[in-house]
C-alpha cells in the first residue's frame, strides 16, 4: 500500500492537486447528475467520488501528524456512515449521513484553503483551488439543508415528496449561494431561514475576502524576491 500511497500523497501536496480537485467537484456537481448515472446506480457514483475527495484531503496534510489524525478521524467516520446508509437506509441514517457529510466537506474546505493560502506565489492552480472551496461551500450547505429537511419536513415549502433528495438541496444551495433565488423552494422555518441568510452572506463575502487575500499573497511573494 505504501508504494501506492506515497505517490498519491506527493501529488496532492503539490498545487496541481488543487486543479484536479476542482475538476472532480465539477464532475460531481454538474456532470454526474445529467449523465443518468445517479438514477441508474443510485448514490454509489456520488459516494465513490466523495470517497476519493476525502482521501485527497487526508493525503494533502499527511505530513502533519496532528492534522492527519483529526481530518482522518472525520473522514473515516463520514465515509463509514455514508456507506452504512447504503446497506441499512433509514431516516436516522439519512440525517447522520448529511451531518457527517457536512463535517467532512467543511474539513476538506479548510484543508484546501490551507493549501491555497500557504507561502508562495499565486498561480493558476491556487486560483482553481479557491474556486473549488467555493463549490465545497455549496456542497456543505446542501448537506445542512438535507439534514434539516429530513428532521423537519415543514422547514421548506414546497419541498416536494422526496425530502431526502441530495440533488434537490444541491440545486437549492447553489441558487442561494449565488443569491439567484428562483423561489421554487422557500425556507419557512426559523432555522431554515437563518441557514439561507448565512449562505447568502457567505456567497457575497467569500469572493471579496478571497480576492483580497490572494492579492496580499502575491504582493508579499514579489517583495520576497
Amino acid at each position: 500500500m505504501l508504494h501506492i500511497w506515497r505517490p498519491f500523497r506527493r501529488f496532492w501536496e503539490t498545487d496541481r492537486g488543487l486543479s484536479v480537485l476542482l475538476f472532480s467537484l465539477v464532475a460531481l456537481i454538474f456532470l454526474v447528475p445529467v449523465t443518468g448515472l445517479v438514477d441508474r446506480f443510485g448514490r454509489l457514483v456520488i459516494d465513490a467520488i466523495f470517497t476519493l475527495l476525502m482521501l485527497a484531503g487526508v493525503a494533502s496534510i499527511s505530513r502533519q501528524r496532528t492534522a492527519l489524525v483529526f481530518v482522518g478521524t472525520i473522514a473515516v467516520f463520514g465515509l463509514s456512515v455514508r456507506w452504512i446508509g447504503r446497506l441499512a437506509p433509514s431516516e436516522g441514517i439519512d440525517i447522520a449521513t448529511a451531518v457527517s457529510g457536512l463535517a467532512s466537506i467543511v474539513t476538506l474546505a479548510v484543508v484546501v484553503l490551507a493549501q491555497v493560502f500557504r507561502a508562495g506565489s499565486v498561480n493558476r492552480h491556487r486560483i482553481l483551488g479557491a474556486i473549488a472551496v467555493y463549490l465545497l461551500l455549496g456542497l456543505a450547505w446542501a448537506e445542512a439543508y438535507n439534514a434539516l429537511a429530513i428532521a423537519d419536513p415543514g422547514a421548506f415549502a414546497p419541498a416536494g415528496a422526496r425530502i431526502a433528495d441530495p440533488q434537490r438541496w444541491l440545486y437549492y444551495s447553489f441558487v442561494t449561494l449565488t443569491t439567484v433565488g428562483y423561489g421554487d423552494i422557500t425556507p419557512v422555518g426559523p432555522l431554515a431561514r437563518s441557514l439561507a441568510i448565512l449562505e447568502a452572506l457567505t456567497g457575497q463575502l467569500y469572493p471579496a475576502i478571497l480576492l483580497a487575500r490572494l492579492v496580499a499573497l502575491e504582493v508579499g511573494s514579489r517583495k520576497d524576491l
